[in-house]
């Protein structure tokens, strides 16, 4: 069973996926956020490969991104972080570690590298959201698996029957509920968000899932983990470690706010 199977297993509601961008807010903050999120209650650790372009993503992230490469993130030194952390052995590591990116550094990296390395540094899943449904099943999906690593594909309130239960056929771990068809940290009203999530559970699809797109507070948590297994938290935590000289203490407050 994968680690990411495994959380879900263990816990079926109220998991917490904490996303942050690598390399963000200082070049070596990667371990001190792992074990601060591991330590206040982080299901699972969605790390961000930082990226020029990033599509997906808002004007936090985007932000966080230019930050993280600026001070020299690059896929090789995350990877090298991750491996200390590795070679620490398991004891104490609970989280689940995601690895979110786009295609283009990842294939200068060298795809079937990439997903050696990672799985090899204790990566347990990866969100690309540019890799095309059609290409993973013919030619990316293959290398995933080879490596035992987790694929996560996402879906929008527009995404069709036919489409999510495609993706969701393809997904493993979770699938990803992007709220709404806008880019990260935006403002969502959960009111229109209902009618889309209770149409995903109606379908009874295989794959726990999760909320992601605008989950920013205790209010916004409960209210997508009422029609989901857990829900996604981005930008809000960016900013909450934005200026921070004491990452623990803030990770710290930040999560207690989110979960008690």
């Amino acid at each position: 069973m994968s680690k990411l199977k495994g959380v879900f297993k263990n816990k079926t509601s109220k998991v917490l996926n904490v996303y942050c961008t690598a390399g963000y807010p200082n070049l070596d903050s990667t371990l001190t956020i792992i074990n601060s999120l591991e330590n206040n209650g982080a299901d699972i650790i969605e790390l961000g490969m930082p990226y020029s372009d990033p599509l997906a993503d808002g004007p936090v992230i985007q932000a966080s991104s230019a930050v993280a490469l600026d001070n020299g993130m690059t896929i090789t030194l995350l990877l090298n972080q991750l491996k200390l952390r590795a070679s620490l052995g398991t004891d104490g590591q609970r989280a689940a570690i995601i690895l979110m990116g786009y295609m283009n550094p990842v294939l200068q990296y060298g795809f079937e590298k990439f997903c050696k390395d990672a799985a090899a540094v204790g990566v347990d899943g990866l969100i690309l959201p540019d890799l095309p449904e059609y290409e993973y099943e013919t030619e990316y999906g293959a290398i995933i698996k080879k490596y035992g690593l987790d694929f996560i594909f996402l879906v929008t309130p527009e995404t069709s029957e036919e489409r999510i239960r495609k993706l969701d056929s393809l997904s493993a771990g979770f699938l990803y509920a992007v709220s709404s068809s806008s880019t990260t940290g935006n403002e969502k009203d959960f009111n229109a968000v209902e009618h889309y999530l209770q149409r995903l559970i109606a379908m009874q699809l295989k794959n726990p899932i999760m909320v992601g797109f605008g989950i920013k507070d205790k209010q916004t948590f409960n209210m997508a983990c009422k029609y989901a297994n857990g829900a996604i938290i981005g930008s809000a935590y960016i900013k909450a470690l934005e200026g921070v000289t004491d990452i623990e203490m803030a990770t710290k407050n930040f999560l207690e706010r989110i979960l008690n």
